[in-house]
């Protein structure tokens, strides 16, 4: 990896980073009917995964191994990936495919490497067996750890803010459907 420097500021870009990608999506997005309903069950998945992995998380708090976190250590970042995916196929445009590469092979490692190290630092016993036997991003097809107490909370959902995942898909998707329909 590189220098911290250039960890934090890959780190800090990344979320305006991401917006920006979304608009130059919707300005090189070429949508019909058919891709919309193709891509729309696929970023139904990665919002799903999404959610579910925000209802488990305590951020900072707690070493989160339940819920999704059983599977892989990063299911936010899977979610965003089906999610990009689901963007590309949506948008049916080379443009966007290339744009969403590049996107996720500059930020995801870096944001990856990041979660790990801070997760290490806070939780070094634990996160010793927890990233010993569940993968760090592809998931496994079965747990490999038990199952925590914590269930799936609404309450974590809105802290984590993970309602603006889903009015921002919301939005793009309905630009999305608007210039499918109109242009």
């Amino acid at each position: 990896m590189p220098d911290s420097r250039i960890l934090r500021i890959v780190y800090k870009w990344r979320v305006r980073s991401g917006l920006l990608f979304a608009l130059v999506a919707l300005v090189f997005a070429k949508p019909s009917l058919h891709s919309l309903l193709i891509a729309f069950g696929l970023a139904t998945i990665g919002l799903a995964l999404r959610t579910w992995a925000c209802g488990n998380l305590n951020k900072d708090r707690e070493l989160t191994m339940s819920g999704p976190y059983r599977f892989t250590r990063n299911p936010l970042y899977l979610g965003n990936l089906i999610l990009g995916v689901a963007m590309v196929i949506a948008a049916k445009s080379w443009w966007v495919l290339a744009f969403f590469v590049a996107y996720f092979l500059v930020f995801y490692p870096v944001l990856i490497h990041v979660e790990k190290e801070k997760m290490a630092k806070l939780f070094p016993e634990q996160y010793r067996g927890y990233s010993a036997n569940v993968p760090l991003f592809i998931p496994a097809l079965r747990a490999k750890i038990a199952t925590q107490k914590s269930a799936f909370s609404w309450d974590l959902y809105k802290k984590n803010r993970e309602y603006r995942a889903l009015f921002g898909t919301i939005l793009y998707w309905t630009v999305l459907a608007l210039k499918a329909v109109f242009f």
